[in-house]
């Protein structure tokens, strides 16, 4: 019968048991989810609503989204007290900082305020006119 992983780690020298424990560490910290990051800095999705100013319930939901826009994630990660850093890796290179991510802010959508029609009315907006000019 095999070893298992604890068995096969005990047989190590002291130096080379804490390489291998030191570089898990490091993997498992390269593939942490955003639930995870937020555990590993002790806070809870109603002290990371606080700070972003949004519900318990938001904060869940987008902890589990798969895809999140820059400033989305850049506002999460703030809350957390982290920065957001872009970076490009390409096989065979190194990873390539993207400069330029930190500047992008979440644009305001301010819709202009709809108008009502006189009280009454049952008016409806006016088509645009389809007319061209004659003179050319």
């Amino acid at each position: 019968m095999g070893k298992t992983l604890e068995a096969k780690l005990a047989e190590l020298a002291p130096e080379s048991r804490a390489r291998v424990e030191s570089r898990a560490a490091e993997l498992i910290a390269e593939e942490a989810s955003l639930r995870d990051l937020r555990k590993a800095m002790s806070k809870t999705q109603t002290q990371v609503a606080r700070k972003l100013k949004i519900g318990q319930v938001a904060v869940s939901r987008l902890e589990q989204r798969a895809d999140l826009m820059l400033s989305t994630l850049r506002g999460y990660l703030n809350a957390m007290g982290a920065e957001l850093e872009v970076r490009a890796v390409f096989k065979g290179r190194p990873p390539v900082r993207l400069v330029g991510f930190d500047q992008i802010a979440p644009k305001a959508t301010k819709r202009p305020p709809a108008r009502k029609a006189p009280s009454g009315s049952t008016a409806r907006p006016r088509a645009r006119s389809t007319r061209t000019s004659a003179s050319a």
